[in-house]
């Protein structure tokens, strides 16, 4: 192979500002961070509704997949790549393969059949690259796969102005498209045991992944009267995103599955502490300080008396509001950027292209 070119299947829409994900912000930064670097970058945008797939999104990653030539460096996307073995396994054995794993499929959708699948398909490529160290683990011990072939490469995050905050120290922000893996059913009753004192809650996200969920979470709100603090603003992106940040006081993430959590980051960029699921990759989105402070709290998933324990406790406790935010502030120091994402999956696109 001559030059340092690489074609990168991604899921078609992942410059949807309707569609704001952790996945799509991953796949660009990473295409625009390859190119700075003198990588040429071929995206092949491939339309269907990932993972889910049928016989036209099977036609359409073949077609793409047969235009790059032989033995060309190719990165697909997990969610396109892992539920397509008829596709890909032959593919593998024509082109260098690259799988960045976001989310396994088979986390999600624990089937026999589905993760055959996704492992086939993992076992064929050249290399594997996960966002977190919790996903490379799951994979190994799932699929066993070859520990040399499987990476790690974190999300990156960009610097950002600390936020301000409310004012009044009781606005909660969560960050995250309105489905029931994110937890904001658990979320919504967390907060309804908590009662006093005042709060105010935002939830930031697409509110079109699960309309069914969302419709019930709706009229949930409507039926306790919590409609004026617990709010579903739909996504917000770029400046008006950033105003969401600078006027919370923390983060709030009661996800039941979650392989990274970016927006934890986003938030830890800002100073602002978080309070998440202690599930998959959200514990090393957290992090902590030099000295081994966390900058925010973990509770169990799915589990709203917790969570409510956790937010009565900041809501109530200015001191542990002040510790918690003092450990953000210390920790937004250490945050990686996305060139440091970059360098990681450059040196194993190197290695595949060899």
């Amino acid at each position: 192979m001559t030059g340092r070119a690489v074609h990168v299947v991604v899921p078609d829409g992942i410059d949807d500002p309707l569609r704001p994900s952790g996945g799509n912000t991953y796949d660009r930064r990473l295409c625009a961070q390859l190119a700075a670097r003198g990588w040429t970058v071929h995206v092949l945008a491939v339309p269907e509704a990932w993972p889910r797939v049928g016989e036209t999104g099977q036609r359409a990653l073949a077609q793409a997949l047969a235009g790059v030539p032989a033995d060309a460096a190719v990165l697909v996307d997990g969610l396109v790549a892992s539920v397509t073995p008829e596709v890909m396994v032959p593919e593998a054995g024509r082109l260098r393969v690259l799988v960045v794993v976001h989310q396994p499929v088979g986390v999600a959708d624990d089937r026999d059949a589905v993760r055959e699948r996704e492992a086939a398909v993992l076992r064929a490529a050249a290399a594997v690259v996960t966002t977190s160290t919790w996903t490379r683990r799951w994979l190994l011990a799932a699929y066993r796969l070859d520990p040399a072939r499987v990476h790690v490469a974190p999300p990156g995050v960009d610097a950002a102005l600390r936020a301000a905050g409310s004012g009044h120290e009781r606005t909660l922000l969560c960050v995250a498209a309105v489905t029931r893996e994110k937890g904001h059913d658990v979320l919504l009753a967390a907060l309804r045991r908590v009662g006093r004192p005042s709060w105010r809650c935002l939830c930031v996200g697409s509110l079109t992944a699960e309309p069914g969920f969302v419709a019930g979470l709706r009229r949930e709100v409507r039926a306790v009267g919590l409609g004026g603090q617990f709010v579903l603003t739909g996504p917000r992106t770029g400046a008006a995103l950033d105003a969401s940040y600078a006027g919370a006081d923390v983060l709030v993430l009661a996800s039941r599955a979650e392989t990274w959590g970016m927006v934890v980051t986003e938030a830890l960029a800002r100073g602002l502490p978080v309070i998440a699921s202690d599930v998959g990759g959200l514990p090393e989105a957290l992090g902590s300080t030099a000295d081994g402070r966390r900058p925010g709290l973990l509770v169990p998933p799915g589990d709203p008396p917790a969570l409510a324990a956790v937010l009565h406790d900041w809501l109530t406790d200015p001191a542990l509001r002040r510790a918690l935010r003092g450990a953000a502030e210390e920790r937004r120091t250490s945050l990686s950027g996305w060139a440091d994402t970059a360098d990681r999956v450059a040196g194993v696109l190197a290695e595949v292209a060899a």
